[in-house]
């Protein structure tokens, strides 16, 4: 069957950051091929996100390009911080339609890399009412240290969700890197990430 992971960046940085690069061309080399792309916002120059409901119908329009081309790949999503909390969202809505009318995404799993559970500092503002009604696997990866969701922060909320794994950098911030006297070597750390989420989508697809 073969699977695709379309992979959304966050909000401060687009497909062509850094990460989103080394990510992308690093899981398509290890045999999973990566779609990334712009938030509408992101494309015209505009520094902030547009509002969620948006966010999302340019995130459908994705997955039904993707899916056209081929429908017979498991079709993963997810995203970076914010890109994989809009990818949540339309894995916690089966049936919805957006305000383009674009269906929501009948997808295989969700990859969430450093989930933004709530904003720094702000455990009243907390982002996870929708995650109990995923119905697919998930796969969470987050820096123990993590600023906006910290691994003990994340345990109670997934507990709740019985197609969830935690995913755990310790040390990690919230872009999975250390921030400690004499740490791994960044890539090291982000290969270790990738050959969990190739595993991860591996044993997802075969249970299908």
């Amino acid at each position: 069957m073969g699977a695709t992971l379309i992979l959304a960046h966050g909000a401060g940085a687009g497909q062509t950051s850094p990460f989103m690069v080394r990510f992308g061309e690093g899981l398509a080399a290890r045999g999973l091929p990566v779609v990334t792309f712009n938030f509408l916002y992101t494309e015209q120059g505009r520094r902030a996100p547009d509002r969620a409901p948006k966010l999302e119908a340019c995130y459908r329009a994705v997955v039904a390009s993707v899916r056209a081309r081929a429908p017979e790949r498991a079709l993963f999503i997810g995203g970076k911080s914010m890109g994989g909390r809009i990818a949540t969202h339309i894995a916690a809505t089966p049936g919805a339609e957006d305000e383009a009318g674009l269906p929501a995404a009948d997808v295989a799993g969700v990859v969430a890399l450093g989930y933004p559970l709530h904003p720094p500092g702000r455990l009243d503002k907390m982002r996870d009412a929708h995650l109990p009604r995923i119905n697919v696997p998930v796969l969470v990866v987050q820096g123990a240290r993590d600023t906006f969701g910290t691994e003990a922060e994340l345990r109670p909320v997934l507990a709740r969700m019985p197609q969830a794994r935690l995913h755990v950098i310790e040390g990690g911030d919230h872009s999975l890197n250390i921030r400690r006297k004499s740490p791994p070597p960044q890539d090291v750390i982000h290969a270790g990430v990738m050959d969990e989420i190739v595993r991860w989508t591996g044993v997802v697809v075969g249970q299908r």
